[in-house]
């Protein structure tokens, strides 16, 4: 049943022409994972290999992410619903405008409530921001908790920073493990990681 509610979605999402990234876009990047995944991760918008393929986080920020992902032991597959505060590439990988975000916003709620996730993390400051509110800054917030629809939310460094500046990664593995002890707290107390 809630697959073919999020079928129905992404089919509704494909066809969105809301704002103006629709005029430009591949493919629209609806998200990808588990239905009724534990932890959904949200990020900025889709890139250039996103728009081809039109799956999210394939590139190479895609890349680190699966790796992390990985060595806390989670996988798009069993764990984990990625999607982005906008579906459609904005040109030449700009943060999305405050109007395409409001546009799109709402898939991401719908999206959001269907999955249920115990957890979410947000991928970087434009993520905190959509999400949370201008106020926010990621690198005052990264790696605590705060609340968004009743979910325990974690903004993180976005992958591309951690490629822009590798001295960030010790911070972002400390606020994975968090997210791994959050995991095994609220959802699996089994769940296995050889690092965590």
């Amino acid at each position: 049943m809630m697959a073919d509610t999020l079928t129905y979605l992404k089919e509704t999402v494909i066809h969105c022409k809301k704002c103006g990234l629709a005029q430009n876009r591949t493919q629209v990047v609806f998200g990808e994972g588990m239905l009724n995944a534990g932890i959904m991760i949200i990020g900025e918008a889709p890139g250039r290999d996103e728009d081809i393929q039109g799956r999210p986080f394939v590139g190479k920020s895609g890349q680190l992410l699966d790796k992390i992902l990985a060595a806390c032991g989670f996988t798009r597959e069993k764990h984990i619903f990625i999607s982005n505060i906008v579906k459609c590439r904005p040109p030449d990988n700009r943060v999305p405008t405050p109007q395409e975000a409001e546009a799109c916003m709402p898939w991401l709620l719908r999206q959001a409530e269907l999955i249920d996730p115990k957890i979410v993390v947000l991928l970087g400051a434009t993520a905190l921001r959509y999400i949370a509110g201008a106020d926010h800054r990621i690198t005052r917030e990264r790696g605590q908790w705060i609340h968004w629809q009743n979910r325990l939310t974690m903004p993180v460094y976005h992958p591309a920073a951690l490629l822009r500046d590798p001295t960030l990664k010790r911070e972002t593995w400390e606020d994975f493990k968090k997210i791994v002890f959050a995991y095994r707290e609220l959802i699996d107390p089994n769940h296995y990681s050889a690092h965590v």
